[in-house]
């Protein structure tokens, strides 16, 4: 009796775009988290936090973007059958609002917090989590990186 059991066949030709979302992922969330602590205390250090998570954020955004564009020359998205765009989009509008965000976090510390910049961290944490969900849901339905294998009792 055999059983289906997935296996990883992820190789170089795999879509690197997904990893490079990390860094400012967690940049942008932490944002939302430092400009509630400042927002909550009036504490210096949390809007300087805040601006310097923004700012990686939108750094690291750039850099997955590039990744993106090659990814999408590469043509891995094409073998898989997933359509890249919805889950690309949302990211593309999270980093252009990051963007606006990091030019607000310049002004001084209550202004860069409250309201817009905390009103635009929690933006960007809204569509960075539907826009994760949308690429994680697409990736378990067409099944991209995994092959199922009969597995020998």
């Amino acid at each position: 009796m055999s059983e289906l059991t997935p296996r990883s066949t992820a190789r170089i030709g795999y879509p690197f775009f997904p990893v490079m979302l990390a860094v400012p992922t967690v940049c942008f969330i932490g944002t939302l988290f430092t400009d509630l602590a400042y927002w909550k205390s009036a504490e210096m250090m949390w809007a300087d936090f805040s601006a310097w998570l923004v700012t990686t954020g939108v750094v690291f955004g750039f850099m997955a973007l590039v990744v993106w564009v090659v990814d999408l020359l590469r043509g891995p998205f094409v073998r898989a059958q997933l359509p890249p765009w919805p889950y690309a989009i949302a990211h593309l509008v999270a980093l252009v609002l990051g963007v606006l965000n990091m030019l607000v976090h310049t002004r001084d510390a209550w202004t860069s917090v409250v309201p817009w910049g905390l009103t635009l961290s929690a933006m960007v944490t809204v569509i960075l989590l539907v826009g994760g969900w949308m690429g994680r849901t697409a990736v378990y339905r067409e099944r991209i990186a995994v092959r199922e294998v009969g597995v020998a009792p």
